[in-house]
């Protein structure tokens, strides 16, 4: 089946009929391969490690903790990471099954909830989240715990980045399990085939006051109970760094000139005022001890000393660029996070209709893919260990689930994002359904909701107004023409550009 791939691992190939003058060398030049003395320093840590030779245990050591230290102290930070794992979990993500029996379905679906609640699901997704933005990766360990309050006592232990390492190894190294050399990556070791086959669980934090109890023992936890989510960059890549690594500098720039403003602020405000004259040196002024203090009184009329005069520091800070210095600061840091420059801030006030809505949909696009991400890697795993652990227990799943070993169709329904414009929003959706280029099932996946729990819902309810004898009439939204809606968003833009 795999002969092909068999033949490429066979072994070496040359090339065969063909003479050494045959063989052309293309030289080409490019100007950004060029060494120079201007760019000789800028270009002076460019390096060809592999990726997980660059990323040793050390360097990942140092931005874990750098980037810890600014979401810590730095409020913007701490704000932005917070925003971003608000933005993708949110409350949860909830769980439709596809089978074929919808009764079936709903009570897989509600048992699965009430777990997912039992255990804190969403807020322990957040955290894996905030983990991922500050730490780079988060490991969470799948194990039987049994004070959940519920039949499946299936639940997750978050662990941090720091505590998956193998004390005795180096960056990369091989170890011999069972006669065969397997590689280990810090922590992680993968089979002949690159999977991982067991991760390594140090028994305390390396930070934790308690390590000289345990030294470096550590126990070989099976990759079929541990979680690993991070974002690899590159093809091979096994362990993660921080998601803000590219904006630690810029944190920090930010932090030192505010702070730089901040005192030279407080420095001319700490003088109330400076006795000063346009007399030469030993001119015709009265004798006046230099540096020396004078305590001023509130409504007080005094008599200065002949030839010297009374005047104010004049405050250089904050300059007028202060708060522009600060907005394209944060729009750098933003960035590598695909979030626009009014949610990093939380300020929107430089924005109009036009120019929010188009940031927010690149964001939320963004979202999305991380939101896929975390179900295939994530919520993929956990859904299949709470099925093999729910099948067990009697009287909990319908017997067509308990009897059944094929995979179980699903998707997941995460929180819509609220329109800028509610009005507009209803009118497209209307449109849309009307001319049959959507359906119920994808709108209502927009909100995030399960279109067939909404319409049973909906169906409760119109039969309710009805034995009540309330109307049911449905108020169709007043359709605009959406070419006034779009002239009206230029002219907004532009009557905003203008006044910029």
């Amino acid at each position: 089946m795999f002969g092909w791939l068999k033949s490429i691992s066979s072994g070496k190939r040359t090339l065969q009929g063909k003479q050494h003058s045959d063989v052309r060398v293309m030289r080409a030049r490019y100007d950004a391969a060029v060494t120079t003395d201007e760019n000789r320093r800028h270009w002076a840590h460019a390096d060809g490690l592999s990726p997980n030779s660059s990323l040793s245990p050390d360097v990942r050591s140092t931005l874990r903790k750098r980037a810890r230290y600014e979401v810590a102290n730095n409020s913007y930070a701490r704000g932005i990471v917070q925003t971003l794992a608000n933005d993708v979990v949110g409350t949860g993500p909830s769980l439709q099954l596809l089978c074929e029996n919808p009764t079936a379905n709903r009570l897989v679906e509600q048992a699965f909830s009430d777990w997912a609640d039992a255990i804190g699901l969403a807020q322990k997704l957040r955290t894996m989240r905030i983990a991922r933005a500050e730490s780079g990766e988060v490991f969470a360990l799948l194990f039987g715990n049994p004070r959940v309050d519920h039949p499946v006592q299936v639940d997750i232990r978050l662990i941090e980045a720091d505590q998956i390492a193998t004390p005795y190894l180096t960056s990369t190294q091989s170890i011999s399990r069972h006669g065969s050399s397997l590689d280990g990556v810090d922590g992680i070791v993968f089979d002949v085939f690159g999977n991982p086959c067991e991760y390594h669980l140090m028994r305390s934090h390396p930070g934790d006051n308690a390590i000289w109890t345990s030294g470096a023992e550590f126990d070989a936890i099976s990759s079929e109970r541990m979680i690993h989510y991070f974002k690899p960059d590159r093809p091979g890549q096994a362990r993660g760094i921080p998601d803000i690594t590219p904006a630690l500098p810029l944190f920090a720039q930010l932090r030192r000139y505010t702070l730089a403003v901040i005192a030279a602020a407080e420095t001319a405000a700490d003088f109330a005022a400076v006795l000063y004259t346009d007399a030469p040196a030993n001119g015709e002024a009265e004798n006046v001890e230099p540096m020396d203090l004078v305590e001023l009184e509130r409504r007080m009329a005094t008599v200065l000393p002949g030839g010297w005069k009374l005047g104010q520091v004049t405050a250089e800070q904050p300059a007028t660029t202060y708060g522009e210095f600060k907005k394209e600061i944060l729009n750098e840091i933003a960035r590598c996070l695909n979030m626009p420059f009014n949610i990093a801030a939380g300020n929107s006030s430089g924005y109009n209709y036009a120019s929010g809505r188009l940031d927010h949909q690149t964001y939320f696009k963004s979202v999305r893919v991380e939101q896929s991400h975390m179900e295939s890697v994530v919520l993929d795993r956990i859904f299949s260990a709470w099925m093999s652990e729910a099948v067990l227990i009697e009287g909990l799943l319908p017997q067509s689930f308990r009897t059944s070993f094929a995979r179980f169709p699903h998707q997941w329904f995460w929180d819509g994002h609220e329109h800028v414009d509610p009005a507009k929003e209803a009118n497209a959706q209307s449109t849309r359904l009307a001319s049959n280029t959507t359906t119920l099932a994808i709108e209502y996946a927009r909100q995030g909701k399960d279109w067939e729990t909404e319409l049973r819902q909906r169906a409760r309810e119109v039969a309710l107004m009805k034995q009540l004898g309330l109307t049911t009439d449905i108020v169709q939204p007043n359709s605009k023409p959406q070419q006034e809606d779009d002239a009206a968003d230029d002219n907004e833009s532009a009557t905003s550009n203008s006044a910029d």
